[in-house]
């Protein structure tokens, strides 16, 4: 059989690891692609050569098919995302030295992200200079989670600390060489940042919201038109990559793929704390963090509207865009149920109805209708025990304080 070839960007991170399974597992060429990932070195990259047709789509950092779209990027073209790669999957690791005066202050080595913040904001009141903190883009989930921990826990962003982007890679040298304080990054390099720099994990993504998205595949919408039996396909493989994925049988195996030097070029023992959801949080303390990564349970891999809404919100909220209803509607639109469904009918999988839900409700894991019956989604809640209601979006925006 004939393949047809597809070019993928991804940077090293752990949740690259669906778009990996799917080439090196046989999944894509199964679904009649020869699937060619093409490593870049940061998120910018990615955003432009996929603006400019280099790769036929990407993994991306969700909210970026939103800001391209809304023409927030040097080169944006509409973009989609019909497909989440996961939930969870990172964290906020911080230098030795603020880590023991954060423990000065009560914070606790459980990574509960209310507690943590509290004693952060007693360290910077005290502080003798203004921390400074890295995340990996300015839209991503790094920085609008990390702004969303800081706010609700008394520190004003831009004002009380500094908030700069670095690549992935290179956030655990920044902590090492003193530049930065702290960041927030995906996996692997939080465990990098401890083994490697002496760093300590203070929170976790799981902690500030809870099973929500990072990683999406992104594509231009105008590609994704022309080639529907393609993208249908290549929503198919990733299914069968985070199924298998999602198989604690299947980790060790997964770990080791990803330890190429093609892909991660890591030990596997700095990469399967992702898998298994135990972390060396700093100082040999050992935490257990229940869905630290979610590769395929519970709709882990649906494409909420009102998760783009949730990131357009925060866009909104830190200038980026002005808000307007038209706005609104293109960044909800960004994330493309109807395609990730369409193309999962041949498999008979399940997946939900509603295109939307309240974000921060649930506390437990919950049964919703779905397809051919009903499936359970994980809890959601915030840390702060906010919720965001789609239907309420103008309020929520006015009652955000910057």
């Amino acid at each position: 059989m004939s393949l047809t070839p597809l070019t993928a960007g991804f940077l090293p991170l752990f949740d690259s690891v669906l778009l990996v399974l799917a080439r090196e597992k046989g999944f894509a060429a199964n679904e009649g692609m020869d699937l060619l990932l093409m490593r870049e070195t940061s998120w910018a990259n990615i955003r432009d050569r996929a603006a400019l047709g280099h790769f036929d789509f990407a993994q991306m950092l969700a909210p970026m098919p939103i800001a391209a779209t809304l023409g927030l990027n040097p080169l944006s073209a509409p973009m989609i995302a019909p497909m989440t790669l996961g939930l969870g999957g990172n964290g906020v690791t911080v230098s030795a030295d603020l880590w023991a005066r954060m423990a000065e202050a009560g914070a606790p080595a459980t990574l509960e992200a209310g507690p943590v913040g509290a004693a952060l904001a007693k360290v910077v009141r005290s502080h003798e200079r203004k921390l400074r903190f890295g995340v990996v883009h300015q839209t991503s989930p790094h920085n609008y989670e990390l702004r969303y921990w800081l706010s609700a826990s008394g520190i004003v962003p831009d004002r009380d600390v500094e908030i700069v982007v670095l690549p992935p890679p290179y956030l655990p040298d920044a902590l090492g060489a003193g530049g930065i304080d702290g960041y927030c990054v995906g996996e692997p390099w939080n465990t990098v940042g401890v083994k490697r720099e002496g760093g300590h994990i203070a929170t976790v993504k799981a902690a500030i919201w809870r099973n929500s998205p990072d990683k999406v595949i992104g594509m231009r919408a105008a590609w994704a038109e022309a080639n529907s039996e393609l993208v249908a396909g290549l929503i198919r493989a990733v299914h069968h990559a985070a199924r298998w994925c999602g198989e604690p049988a299947n980790h060790a195996e997964a770990a080791a793929i990803l330890s190429a030097p093609q892909y991660l070029d890591l030990p596997g023992e700095v990469i399967s704390p992702s898998l298994t959801g135990r972390f060396d949080v700093g100082a040999g303390v050992a935490v257990t963090v229940p869905n630290s990564f979610v590769p395929y349970a519970g709709a882990a891999n649906f494409p909420w509207t009102s998760q783009a809404l949730w990131f357009y919100s925060q866009m909104v909220r830190w200038g980026e865009v002005e808000h307007s209803a038209d706005r609104a509607r293109a960044a909800a639109a960004t994330f493309r149920p109807d395609v990730y469904r369409s193309a999962l009918v041949p498999l008979g999988v399940p997946t939900p109805v509603a295109d939307s839900k309240i974000e921060g409700l649930l506390a437990e894991p919950t049964e919703v209708a779905a397809t051919g019956g009903t499936l359970v989604i994980g809890p959601d809640g915030f840390f702060d025990g906010q919720v965001f209601d789609p239907a309420a979006l103008d309020a929520y925006i006015a009652a955000q304080r910057r």
